[in-house]
């Protein structure tokens, strides 16, 4: 007879408990408290760098049912703080399985806290807005437990992108590609390099603080900026090289973090959402076509503005928008060939709506050839 796991809790510093089992390290871990309403894809989000520094909260009932493998990452290990759940599934089972969910994050002393009444808890982050939140042992929290609590940082003002950048450029995709990209690393998702190869692309990824003059010399087709975690105003060696390489009119293609750090550059601001985007049923529309995509997204700030245009950046025009609040989901420069979503065209939630945005891009690549 198998034995439970011990109590535990997560505190919120708003002083609201939530008690349940812990899984894992039993040493409390600090972190920003998320939600994300995936139905599936738990894997994909564990292991996305733009999750980095946070708790992620699984609003689907019951998480680890069909185990881990070795394809679905979107980086080399798990990226998040933590995890909760309503239930970790004790057994899995899946053709592509190569192990249980319990067994991969304990590898990697991730901790969850399992039996949560994740319904309570998403509801006051959606009412109160996210905020830090500290997970540890036992029904009361420990006097370390509220010291690390108090001195977490928040997730204004805090550059992570520098942190899960890659330190040295290499290269994605066959050697002999049509179209070479440089793609800088804010915290890249696989998946977009997997697309990118599949539209016969060679993609050479640099460090997110790789100098315009750099990339330059490398005689690129196009520019991407990738997705990545924590405040774009922090990443504040970005801007300058992206408007230095966007002189030179080469076409440049944002996602997520990407699309932020391009409405600074050409002088929008971003600002933090209460709550935030995370899950694969975010409904947006394309205001040129009017049709509606159902898109996956990730993201905690959000580029200021609305159909109307961008708050400070006449040169900016909005192409899509949100339909459940209104925020900035697209944006296209009015003269250069640059555009960005604030979703993830690559993360295909079931519908692959928004995947032609690789075609548009690619369009980019080859008018600049003749």
């Amino acid at each position: 007879m198998s034995t439970l796991p011990p109590k535990g809790f997560l505190l919120l510093e708003d002083g609201t408990l939530f008690f349940g089992r812990l899984v894992g390290p039993t040493t409390p871990t600090v972190a920003e408290v998320v939600f994300t309403t995936n139905m599936t894809g738990y894997q994909e989000v564990f292991t996305d760098p733009s999750y980095r520094g946070q708790t992620v909260v699984l609003t689907a009932p019951q998480i680890g049912n069909y185990g881990v493998n070795t394809e679905d990452p979107e980086s080399s290990k798990p990226q998040v703080a933590g995890v909760v759940v309503r239930e970790l599934s004790p057994t899995y089972s899946n053709w592509r399985a190569t192990g249980g969910l319990r067994e991969w994050l304990e590898e990697y002393r991730v901790p969850v806290l399992t039996e949560v009444d994740t319904r309570r808890l998403t509801k006051h982050l959606r009412s109160a807005g996210v905020m830090r939140g500290v997970i540890g042992l036992g029904h009361t929290p420990s006097r370390e437990a509220l010291e690390l609590l108090g001195s977490c940082p928040s997730m204004e003002g805090l550059d992570l992108a520098t942190v899960v950048s890659t330190r040295e450029a290499y290269v994605w995709g066959k050697p002999d590609a049509t179209y070479h990209v440089v793609a800088y690393d804010y915290g890249i998702k696989r998946n977009i390099l997997r697309l990118f190869e599949a539209h016969d692309c060679r993609v050479t990824v640099v460090p997110s603080d790789t100098p315009a003059d750099r990339v330059l010399a490398m005689n690129p087709d196009g520019v991407f900026l990738s997705n990545g975690p924590g405040d774009p105003d922090a990443v504040t060696y970005a801007p300058a090289a992206i408007r230095e390489i966007a002189a030179t009119h080469t076409p440049m293609f944002g996602i997520c973090l990407g699309h932020q750090l391009i409405g600074l550059s050409f002088g929008a601001r971003t600002e933090k959402m209460p709550f935030g985007h995370r899950g694969g049923n975010q409904p947006v529309k394309d205001l040129a076509t009017g049709k509606v995509l159902i898109t996956s997204q990730n993201h905690g700030f959000a580029v200021v503005g609305s159909v109307e245009g961008v708050d400070g950046a006449p040169d900016l025009a909005i192409t899509h928008v949100n339909l459940n609040d209104g925020t900035v989901e697209g944006l296209r420069h009015r003269t250069l060939p640059i555009f960005a979503v604030q979703y993830h065209p690559e993360a295909a939630p079931g519908p692959h709506d928004a995947v032609p945005l690789f075609d548009q891009f690619l369009t980019a690549l080859r008018n600049r050839r003749q």
